[in-house]
């Protein structure tokens, strides 16, 4: 647009399938959605590492039975030297998996960040269901961080919990059965166990998230208005609402970690017990008083070595995936507030289009045919089958009563929502998804307020159009009369919603930003001249039309005044709500 607003802002062409992305809002999606191949190999690769352990235990087994029997020391060197060199090999398998697993899974939270920033930006205005930006900051800076250790540490070791040990029972139930009915029995508990606490986990992780939703929430709106706080004198107040939404998050966070320290002592006790049975057969066993186990023979010493040493390492795998077990709960409750932010919502019209290449356009005329409109249910429309034609380069002014329709029908006319019957032609171009990037290229919009960003006066004007020099600044600044706030201020900047300039002075500022660009084809204004004294309104007036000359200009107003300068009227008809 030539004056883009916030409520405006296109998002990036060839965006990876934001709608894909928000219908896999069910576990089975995401775990399809958040596998790439990269983390399949790291995986692979961290499995490949912990299996290396059993080569390693059969060579030290090997070893010290060997010299048990009479060999010499000597005959462990080699079984010492294959044992670093697998060692080396293991600890480089880890590390390379370790760190692709992070990698990927940053690669892939910032493909789902930029989903739910192109959601969230692509959301109409007119959605009462937008989200706040207290939810959306602290959902994309903090929530989402939750699933790297999600994607990069617990699907890893979810799947080194669900090989290794079956390979390691593998190896030891041709020795003995006993060992491995030991390993069999225990093993089972763990994740049954860890299932029970998971849920409470998830839940309470869900809680949290929540609550720190609420309170940076909280903290946002409350910073807004830091003014009229200290003007009603409701500091202590405030102070004393922060402490209690600080507390419930405290609450909150220590449920959290509760949980996840009572999943680590479960998984620790039944670990520590499978182990011990097994060291008590095997030694028992060797005492003759456990004579049985392993298949009508005796267990040699450098069999019973190698299941003590495998039993170990049949519940690291657990135990690694229960010190992260609340990793999964806190990293599926990133993914579902992700989702949540991507899903569902009244989109922008053709938001995820890129704008055809055009040259300047001439004034558009503007016509609708039998356009409806509503929020709710359909029998409380805003506008019902409204004919519309306005000429290329009229100025007209929409007045209705407070809350008939002439906002929405310049933010349909924006297509910042799509109608809910009837059409829409822009300079006998139809309103589509496939042409609205490019007719709102060439549409000005001048919102109720306009909003001011937090920056330079320049850097207002631009917004971040590269073909806005210094003399189109300097032009723009001379049609909305602006040239003496830009020498008082220079390089000063303006607070957040036009801290620092005047009511007028932010208006006029809007209007430069439609005078810097390319002229418009239309432009719309919504109640340019509200909340403002008669002396500053005639002023805004005066630039309005100065930015207007030569285009189409629709401005919804209540001003007599205002509408009076304008060519014509138009009066919306008044809806008969239907029972």
């Amino acid at each position: 647009m030539t004056a883009t607003e916030a409520a405006t802002a296109r998002v990036a062409p060839g965006a990876p399938g934001l709608h894909e992305a928000a219908q896999s809002h069910n576990p089975a999606d995401k775990t399809t959605t958040v596998s790439p191949p990269p983390l399949r190999t790291a995986v692979a690769l961290q499995v490949a590492a912990a299996l290396i352990w059993l080569p390693q235990a059969a060579l030290i087994a090997f070893a010290i039975g060997g010299i048990a029997d009479g060999a010499p020391a000597s005959a462990a060197l080699l079984p010492a030297a294959l044992i670093l060199a697998l060692g080396i090999l293991r600890a480089a398998l880890d590390r390379t998996g370790t760190r692709l697993a992070f990698a990927s899974a940053r690669t892939q939270l910032s493909r789902l960040r930029d989903r739910a920033t192109e959601a969230v930006a692509s959301r109409s205005p007119l959605d009462a269901s937008r989200p706040s930006s207290g939810l959306v900051a602290s959902t994309l800076a903090e929530q989402a961080e939750a699933i790297v250790p999600y994607l990069a540490r617990f699907r890893p070791l979810r799947m080194k919990a669900t090989i290794v040990p079956l390979v390691l029972l593998a190896a030891i139930a041709p020795l003995s059965w006993a060992a491995a009915l030991v390993l069999l029995m225990a093993a089972p508990v763990i994740p049954v166990f860890m299932a029970l606490i998971g849920w409470q986990a998830k839940a309470a992780s869900e809680r949290q998230l929540v609550e720190m939703s609420d309170m940076n929430a909280f903290l946002l709106d409350r910073l807004r208005g830091l003014a009229t706080i200290r003007a009603f004198d409701a500091v202590d107040r405030t102070a004393r609402q922060l402490y209690a939404n600080a507390e419930r998050l405290r609450v909150s966070t220590m449920v959290v970690l509760r949980i996840a320290f009572l999943s680590s002592a479960v998984l620790e006790l039944f670990a520590a017990l499978g182990v011990a049975l097994v060291a008590v057969y095997v030694g028992f066993h060797y005492l003759g008083e456990l004579n049985f186990g392993a298949w009508g023979a005796k267990l040699t010493l450098t069999q019973g070595l190698f299941i003590l040493l495998l039993a170990p390492a049949f519940f690291e795998p657990l135990r690694d995936l229960s010190s992260v077990w609340h990793d999964r709960a806190a990293g599926e409750a990133g993914l579902d507030a992700l989702a949540r932010l991507a899903d569902g919502g009244t989109r922008l019209v053709g938001a995820l289009e890129a704008p055809a290449p055009s040259p300047s356009a001439t004034p558009f005329s503007v016509a609708t045919d039998t356009l409806s409109f509503h929020y709710g249910a359909p029998s409380h429309p805003v506008l019902d089958r409204l004919d519309l034609s306005i000429r290329p380069g009229e100025h007209v002014a929409l007045m209705a009563h407070s809350g008939g329709g002439k906002s929405t029908l310049l933010a349909l006319l924006a297509g910042l929502a799509p109608a809910t019957a009837g059409t829409i032609r822009l300079g006998g171009t139809p309103l589509t998804p496939a042409t609205a990037a490019t007719l709102r290229a060439h549409i000005a919009w001048l919102g109720q307020p306009p909003h001011i960003f937090s920056g330079t006066l320049a850097g207002n004007i631009r917004l971040g159009r590269p073909g806005i020099g210094t003399p189109q600044l300097s032009r723009a600044l001379a049609t909305v009369q602006l040239e003496d706030v830009a020498a008082r201020r220079g390089s000063a900047p303006i607070g957040e919603s036009g801290a620092g300039l005047s009511g007028g002075e932010a208006l006029r500022l809007a209007l430069a930003r439609a005078a810097a660009g390319p002229r418009p084809a239309l432009i719309l204004a919504d109640e340019p001249t509200a909340h403002l004294d008669r002396e500053t309104a005639n002023d805004v007036i005066e630039r309005l039309l100065a930015v207007a000359s030569g285009t189409t200009l629709i401005v919804a107003t209540h001003d007599p005044v205002l509408a009076a300068r304008l060519d014509r009227i138009v009066t919306l008809p008044a809806i008969e709500v239907q029972p």
